[in-house]
């Protein structure tokens, strides 16, 4: 897929949290991505798996709130029998290593960084990684690559950083290889936090692919309930995007909430998951083609301190 496809997408997602009161169809949405509805259509089919009238049923917040409910149970399972538990099968395996408290005094030093900028199902990436594993992943989101290369010497001061995307891409396709034979072996992050954020990113790796959980569910299952703001600001700075799937961290009212890549990115990111891993939206889908996303915007506005 390249990324003109992506950015249709995402185009077509940005007019209808912008148009929702108008109740567009098919036809004017895929207007606004510059298409006409047959490409609109052939578009998504290539790029989800699926019609773009089912896809959009995934960006509602009537589907979130009920994907919150059905999450539960199965991450009670997912949490319960940890990374080799079974139902993983399809799912990226991600292990989270902590920089020591001597790495990240030495501020990189000693340490050799390759990185690269690669397309993705979500717009560009800028990757880089060290021996021990993944250290940055993001979107660029309209960023340079000098941009992002100086975001990362400044995290890691240090370090020797040589720009090799030849060894960055076998990464970046293992990242986004949804089959099994792409997940057999696992993938390593290697971060920089406080205690806290990395007990938060190391439970965000245990949500699978087409679930979500809430900031406060998150905060229960680290147990400190009360930390619902910390974990927010915990996702919000995850190093590592997608690996560490901050994503699939939604409000419990169903408002998918801020992304550092765009709340657009989110979107498209939770139901392109929803529509490989899931297949089926709930029985309780709403009837013709517009997404209502009022109630989406007026929580994310009034509630802007989680990322």
């Amino acid at each position: 897929m390249g990324s003109g496809d992506y950015r249709r997408v995402e185009r077509a997602i940005r007019y209808l949290e912008t148009h929702f009161r108008e109740q567009p169809g098919l036809e004017d949405v895929a207007r606004a991505a510059g298409l006409s509805a047959f490409h609109f259509q052939r578009l998504f089919s290539r790029w989800a798996g699926i019609s773009p009238k089912r896809f959009l049923q995934f960006l509602t917040a009537e589907y979130a709130r009920g994907l919150l409910r059905e999450s539960e149970s199965v991450l009670d399972a997912a949490y319960g029998a940890g990374l080799s538990g079974p139902g993983r099968l399809h799912d990226l395996i991600v292990t989270v290593h902590a920089a020591t408290p001597g790495e990240m005094k030495a501020k990189g030093a000693g340490l050799t960084i390759r990185y690269g900028m690669h397309p993705s199902p979500f717009g560009a990436c800028f990757i880089a990684v060290t021996g021990k594993g993944i250290c940055t992943l993001s979107f660029l989101a309209g960023r340079g690559i000098g941009e992002a290369v100086g975001q990362l010497r400044s995290e890691w001061q240090e370090a020797k950083l040589i720009e090799d995307a030849k060894a960055t891409g076998d990464t970046m396709k293992r990242i986004f290889d949804s089959s099994p034979q792409g997940n057999a072996i696992p993938l390593h992050a290697f971060v920089k936090g406080t205690n806290f954020q990395v007990k938060v990113w190391e439970a965000l790796v245990r949500i699978p692919p087409g679930f979500a959980v809430s900031y406060e569910d998150v905060a229960a299952r680290i147990g400190d309930p009360k930390a619902v703001r910390a974990v927010g600001t915990a996702v919000g700075r995850n190093p590592v995007a997608f690996l560490i799937p901050c994503h699939r961290v939604i409000r419990k009212t169903g408002a998918f909430g801020n992304y550092g890549g765009g709340t657009a990115r989110k979107m498209a990111i939770l139901a392109w998951e929803a529509a490989k891993y899931r297949r089926s939206a709930p029985a309780s889908r709403p009837t013709g083609f517009f997404v209502k996303l009022r109630k989406i915007q007026e929580e994310t506005e009034s509630e802007t301190f989680f990322q």
